[in-house]
């Protein structure tokens, strides 16, 4: 393999294979957040649902998306991405035109739960495969793979960025008008993998069978384990965040503006920040520095919280905590995305980087709940409660190191040794 290089890289400046990923991948959270971030408001405004009900329709989304990411990895691992993410799109489209039309409880549900699985489906696979792809770029440029999955991760964070402010604008048009706009955006992300992503040949039936083998590894179940706690820190943007912000000014008002400083961030300072730290950090480093940053956020307001001189400052440490959050955020991320490959079996990748959300999820349910039950503790105590969640994925996260054996010249050879030949005849 080439050194490691730290040169600019931009999305125009990727292969075109990757290149497409990337923009699909701007474009699918654009459509995505066109809609939901104004499902809520449907729910309990224009069709007249209870609090509850509307709490419930967006948990089952939530389960039935990051839930099932596992079942959509071993999906890609057993027919390829092609097919999965295509279903995915066509999925994600039936969705958005239902739930634009549905005007009853059971149908809501029913679309909810469309628009929830075909990101099941989709988001695995090009995960993966995008991945894979930039392993392979690593091997044959040596440029970090950090690198390319920052790209990634920093186009993904614009469209969710963009998207509210696409769907605020429809709105004006009505929910039914944002939803069909999301479809339409869906079709153009359809069209742009049905043209040039490469079909790959179906491979046994048995790398269905590979949840065990894959969660039976111990450095990637502490991989696993070590991004579920930066996921329910991350969570505590919607939860513990808005009471603090309560318990301290009084009203919500800050959230916003502070939801919108952390999108900003990742958007003009992730790039930057992979840059740097794929010439400088290993990324089991990076995965370790980024948990302890996102530890350090939440310790100043645990440190701070009632101690600042007038509500003038009582929303510094909030502020600090989501520059520290989304700051560990941009470095740990593409770390943890890029040690998938090294971690297990290539055949098993679509099912890894499932699974790694899956668990994820899973661990956020039930750290929630846990959250829940004690946001009614002081502050200082709260958040240095929280600060230690984050803290300890740290110390799991030096147990993440790749075999001997898993290297990136074995990612590489996985699938066909010819799919971006492949790519570029189609």
């Amino acid at each position: 393999m080439k050194p490691a290089r730290t040169t600019k890289l931009r999305i125009r400046q990727l292969p075109p294979y990757l290149r497409m990923l990337t923009v699909t991948q701007l474009a699918f959270n654009i459509g995505f957040y066109a809609v939901l971030p104004y499902l809520a408001t449907h729910l309990t405004g224009t069709l007249g649902l209870a609090g509850w009900a509307a709490g419930l329709i967006l948990g089952l989304r939530t389960f039935s998306q990051q839930g099932l990411f596992v079942v959509g990895g071993a999906l890609t691992d057993r027919y390829g991405p092609r097919p999965v993410v295509l279903t995915g799109c066509a999925l994600r489209i039936a969705g958005f035109l239902w739930l634009g039309f549905a005007d009853g409880t059971a149908t809501v549900v029913a679309a909810v739960l469309l628009v929830g699985f075909a990101a099941a489906l989709f988001s695995p696979a090009v995960e993966s495969e995008t991945a894979r792809e930039a392993v392979r770029h690593e091997s044959a440029t040596g440029i970090p793979r950090t690198q390319v999955l920052g790209v990634f991760s920093a186009a993904g964070q614009a469209g969710a960025f963009l998207g509210p402010l696409l769907g605020t604008a429809l709105l004006f048009a009505g929910f039914r008008a944002a939803c069909l706009a999301g479809a339409l955006v869906f079709v153009g992300v359809f069209a742009g993998h049905a043209r040039f992503m490469p079909r790959r040949e179906r491979v046994a039936a048995r790398s269905l069978t590979g949840g065990a083998a894959v969660l039976a590894r111990p450095r990637f179940l502490a991989l696993c384990l070590a991004y579920s706690g930066y996921l329910i820190a991350y969570n505590q943007l919607y939860l513990a965040l808005p009471a603090e912000a309560v318990r301290t000014t009084g009203s919500q008002d800050a959230v916003g503006p502070l939801f919108a400083l952390s999108s900003l961030l990742v958007v003009f300072v992730q790039l930057p920040v992979t840059r740097w730290s794929a010439g400088r950090l290993a990324p089991r480093t990076a995965l370790t520095a980024g948990l302890l940053l996102v530890a350090a956020g939440f310790a100043t307001v645990a440190v701070t919280a009632g101690r600042l001189p007038g509500p003038g400052y009582a929303l510094l440490p909030l502020g600090a905590l989501v520059v520290l959050l989304t700051c560990g955020q941009m470095l740990l991320v593409p770390a943890a995305r890029g040690l998938v490959p090294d971690l297990v079996d290539a055949r098993h990748l679509g099912l890894a980087t499932g699974a790694l959300s899956s668990v994820a999820g899973l661990a956020v349910l039930g750290g929630s709940a846990a959250t829940g039950a004690l946001l009614d503790l002081p502050a200082p105590a709260l958040w240095s409660v929280l600060a230690a969640v984050p803290l300890a994925a740290a110390g799991l996260a030096r147990w993440v190191t790749p075999g001997r054996n898993t290297g990136p010249a074995r990612c590489v050879a996985a699938g066909s040794g010819t799919r971006s030949q492949s790519y570029e005849k189609e």
